[in-house]
């Protein structure tokens, strides 16, 4: 099949598993045979425009901006993918675009100006019909002009957002996101549950000295919504933790504990330096305190590694690690119950581990992730 990819690409100061799956997708099926092109915004370029935050706040707001078809006619794919058009895409396009046409909802965005569903460390959605609330709340960038543009993008509800509405069929990441969008109005004919999947990595034997000389790894955006404050807060004095990852929060987590030696800011690393360096470790942890649209990209790397997980209850790593056995769900903050799981993670490891594998090459290896994606291709590409 011949595919066009159409995506915004996250500026790379922040790292984005968005920009990850997409290039992983890409290459998982340019290797199962199939013709795929990417047709690209980058945030890094644009943004060196003086004039670039005007121009993405009135293309978010009105639709009017970049637009893909004349390369997509030269392309004649026979399906276009859409994955993120926020916030350098027009989505005008989308409407007179007449050829088959799948999106994946990444992010809870077309709901929530913030894409989180949370608000001052809750779930909240206010903005689900009524998305004024986001700019009384300042809910993107902390800043009410920022929220502006898309709580006007998003006020004619789920139903009547442009990728929503134009799309044949629309995925999701997890069964929790579909529930979300389905109780937002969104046919349930339209979607469908394609969990992510990671590049494999290279096995490596057990790590059987992780008894005796355990090390934590949380990898994310150093923000609220992420949880690593309320994480760090709890964590054990006596176990060691590194954490891989910038945000608006680096600079006062930083702070805050520098005298926990214990405790390691690495800040940003590259994704083949983070899956090069899982197996070492003798967990993963996930304190995430929003619903995610899905299991977490670092999530899936970790079971690809045979790393079990410590996930907080709510958020997608969670519901994975329940429904698999790949680790232990906490709740949120409780220090007594996290130094619980983090022990019997570090006793069962081995056991743990291997579950992590199995769970990894059966629901999210890319042979299972291609499979499912151009089946659901060709249902689309023949009506």
């Amino acid at each position: 099949m011949r595919i066009a990819l159409v995506h915004s690409y996250h500026h790379t100061e922040v790292p984005s598993g968005e920009n990850v799956v997409v290039d992983a997708q890409v290459q998982a099926l340019q290797d199962a045979g199939h013709e795929v092109v990417v047709v690209a915004q980058h945030n890094d370029l644009r943004r060196q425009r003086r004039t670039y935050p005007l121009e993405a706040a009135a293309t978010v707001a009105t639709g009017i901006g970049p637009d893909p078809t004349e390369m997509l006619h030269r392309i004649r794919p026979d399906v276009v993918h859409v994955h993120n058009l926020f916030p350098n895409f027009g989505t005008r396009w989308l409407a007179r675009w007449e050829g088959p046409l799948v999106a994946t909802l990444h992010n809870f965005r077309p709901i929530c100006p913030a894409g989180t569903l949370l608000r001052d460390g809750k779930r909240c959605t206010d903005c689900v019909h009524t998305p004024r609330a986001a700019v009384t709340h300042r809910c993107f960038q902390h800043s009410r002009l920022a929220t502006l543009p898309l709580a006007v993008a998003t006020r004619g509800g789920a139903v009547n957002h442009p990728v929503i509405k134009r799309a044949d069929r629309l995925i999701t990441i997890s069964q929790r996101a579909a529930d979300e969008y389905l109780a937002a109005g969104v046919s349930r004919d339209k979607v469908v549950v394609v969990p992510n999947a990671v590049a494999d990595v290279e096995q490596t034997p057990d790590h059987t000295d992780h008894v005796h000389d355990p090390r934590w790894l949380f990898v994310g955006r150093l923000s609220a919504e992420k949880g690593v404050g309320a994480l760090l807060d709890a964590w054990p004095a006596h176990l060691p933790i590194d954490v891989i990852g910038t945000g608006d929060q680096q600079q006062e987590l930083e702070a805050r504990h520098a005298d926990r030696p214990n405790v390691r800011f690495l800040g940003g690393t590259g994704n083949g330096q983070v899956r090069a360096r899982l197996a070492g470790y003798t967990g993963l942890v996930v304190p995430s305190l929003w619903a995610e649209a899905g299991p977490p990209l670092t999530y899936v790397e970790a079971l690809a590694s045979g790393v079990p997980v410590v996930a907080y209850a709510g958020n997608g790593a969670a519901d994975d690690v329940a429904r698999h056995g790949t680790g232990v769900v906490v709740p949120p903050g409780d220090a007594h119950e996290l130094g619980v799981a983090l022990k019997d993670v570090q006793r069962d490891r081995a056991a743990l581990g291997r579950r992590a594998r199995a769970t990894y090459d059966q629901h999210f290896s890319t042979r299972a992730w291609v499979s499912t994606l151009t089946d659901l291709y060709r249902e689309t590409s023949h009506g």
